[in-house]
């Protein structure tokens, strides 16, 4: 699941924080609305992210932030550590 490119940079930016909002990643990563909230609901529907909606301050507007939640984290250090060992050359 982690393993495609813009998901993987989602992660990469959720498990440096512990929450970010919807507008924050969409703009880090350059994506329109549509795509960021189809990779963010792939995440999500399996367990590795998590969506919250608060208003935003000051205002009525409901604003979603995302988290990586513990199995998520798992799944993404647990990939890194396979890319870097391929990476490494080292192969079963």
């Amino acid at each position: 699941m982690i393993h495609e490119p813009m998901r993987l940079r989602i992660c990469g930016i959720l498990a440096a924080v512990d929450e970010m909002q919807f507008a924050a990643i969409r703009d880090t990563l350059g994506m329109n609305d549509a795509a960021c909230s189809k990779h963010l609901k792939t995440l999500a529907d399996c367990g590795y992210v998590s969506v919250s909606k608060r208003e935003s301050d000051g205002s009525r507007h409901m604003v979603r932030w995302y988290a990586m939640t513990p199995t998520g984290r798992i799944a993404f250090e647990g990939h890194l550590a396979e890319l870097k060992r391929i990476a490494a050359g080292i192969v079963d």
